[in-house]
């Protein structure tokens, strides 16, 4: 059976997660600023925890975006780093995706209507459908103003709001069954949508892991780079 390792930083979370012998894994703390400092420790603690170490895993997961520029960066430099030393392939994930597959393992809805806080007045936006316990992208993630943000064309039934971005919920003209507005991506989810790619034969090689911020403008303020 496989050994998976997943770790995000995207957002003012930083948590890691395990699947080893079949059993899960996982730590989480909302640490702002804290990620760079704390993820490694975690990491070790974790391996500790299920009595295993780097060397056995196969492939490291990591949230690949969008969110916070800095954060983002640190997952990346910390898994590429592991990934080259262990010879061993990655697994990016949108954290858009574990928002919605975290709002379904707690809330056990299957529409999800990801966001999270953009800065700059806008939100990065995602829609989600559950198909046999994966949350799958309906359409595609964008970064746009509250205003312009909008379910699928398709769109019914009940759908809910999960992320830091329904902060924002007053100018989002669209209609939930519930919504979690202080919802952040935890690696635990991270892991759940992993597998699925794992299994789909989704791995890449460390070299070609890569930021996505669906924003042009990655360059950030001074103090935008200072919020995690």
């Amino acid at each position: 059976m496989s050994t998976l390792l997943a770790l995000d930083t995207a957002t003012e979370a930083c948590s890691v997660a395990l699947l080893h012998d079949g059993k899960v894994t996982s730590h989480y703390e909302v640490i702002p600023r804290l990620h760079a400092q704390k993820l490694l420790p975690m990491i070790k603690q974790l391996l500790l925890d299920a009595g295993t170490t780097l060397s056995a895993v196969d492939a490291i997961a990591f949230g690949r975006g969008p969110g916070a520029f800095t954060g983002v960066r640190i997952a990346i430099g910390v898994v590429q780093g592991l990934a080259f030393a262990l010879e061993r392939p990655v697994l990016p994930v949108s954290n858009l995706a574990v928002l919605a597959q975290r709002a379904f393992r707690e809330h056990g809805v299957s529409q999800v209507a990801a966001a999270i806080d953009a800065r700059m007045d806008e939100v990065y936006w995602g829609c989600y459908r559950e198909t046999a316990g994966e949350m799958r992208l309906v359409g595609a993630e964008a970064v746009l103003p509250p205003e312009t943000a909008a379910l699928p064309a398709d769109a019914s039934g009940d759908w809910f709001g999960a992320g830091t971005g329904w902060g924002y919920g007053e100018r989002i003209g669209v209609t939930l069954a519930g919504q979690d507005a202080a919802m952040l991506p935890h690696a635990e989810d991270l892991l759940t949508l992993a597998r699925f790619a794992w299994e789909r034969g989704e791995a890449i090689a460390a070299d070609q892991a890569a930021p996505v911020y669906l924003r042009d403008k990655v360059a950030q303020t001074k103090a935008e780079r200072g919020i995690i």
